[in-house]
């Protein structure tokens, strides 16, 4: 390790992680009881938490904000979709209808959403998204929206940096329980719950993310696949 990266470390202008801090611990001999008592504090500094009641009260608008600056500073970016449609790839119908319960003014909120979309034509990035077909069918608008929006998610297919996979129902896949996750490259992942979100940062736990991922990923359908199984069920809707 660096002279630079220990000042850093001792200065609090760097969060070590948990590779960090073992090899630190390894360096100077700790005894096991404290490398079990920094390693637990290492993981709590590596892991963040945000309710959303907080976001609600700072403005659903400055959380647009923060997901787009995210956007932008990463190059390789996954999203696990076992739910919804995500509002990168939502039309303005299904945006506004996904967030119809926020309290207050909805305006900015829905703008800055959309304006997020922009960034998939950044071909700079490379883009991964997996949707279970409960997602993709999911009522959240009329059938007839509903359509237009399943539409638009095969429209975007055809982007050369956009891939986007779908698993059906049937599918033999992994048990367990699903949650919401993006993984920003190799730094970061989220985790939706109910209640908020969990940030990771530290490399293990993006690790076993990544592998979730891959998992889940197996399962899905790609390309021309995707795209008819995508107009079977726009077709399903408008019927």
């Amino acid at each position: 390790m660096s002279q630079t990266k220990v000042s850093n470390i001792e200065s609090g202008k760097v969060t070590p992680n948990l590779v960090d801090v073992e090899l630190i611990l390894r360096a100077l001999e700790a005894p096991a009881q404290l490398v079990s008592e920094i390693t637990a504090l290492a993981r709590i500094a590596n892991t963040e938490w945000r309710d959303d009641r907080s976001s609600l009260r700072r403005g659903l608008d400055k959380r647009q904000n923060e997901l787009a600056g995210l956007e932008k500073s990463s190059t390789d970016l996954r999203y696990f979709l076992p739910t919804m449609i995500t509002g990168l790839l939502a039309t303005p119908e299904y945006v506004r209808a996904s967030i119809a319960d926020a309290p207050g003014d909805r305006t900015k909120t829905v703008a800055k959403k959309l304006e997020r979309q922009a960034v998939l034509y950044d071909r700079s990035k490379q883009f991964r998204f997996v949707l279970t077909e409960q997602a993709v069918r999911w009522p959240l608008v009329p059938p007839d929206v509903l359509a237009v929006q399943i539409d638009h998610l095969a429209s975007l297919t055809h982007l050369p940096n956009v891939h986007i996979g779908v698993i059906p129902i049937g599918h033999d896949v992994k048990p367990g329980p699903l949650s919401v996750f993006t993984v920003y490259g190799d730094s970061m992942a989220t985790v939706e719950t109910p209640t908020g979100v969990l940030i990771f940062k530290d490399h293990r736990d993006i690790s076993a993310y990544l592998d979730e991922f891959a998992a889940h990923e197996a399962h899905a359908v790609f390309g021309e696949q995707a795209r008819e199984k995508l107009a079977d069920w726009a077709s399903s809707c408008r019927s």
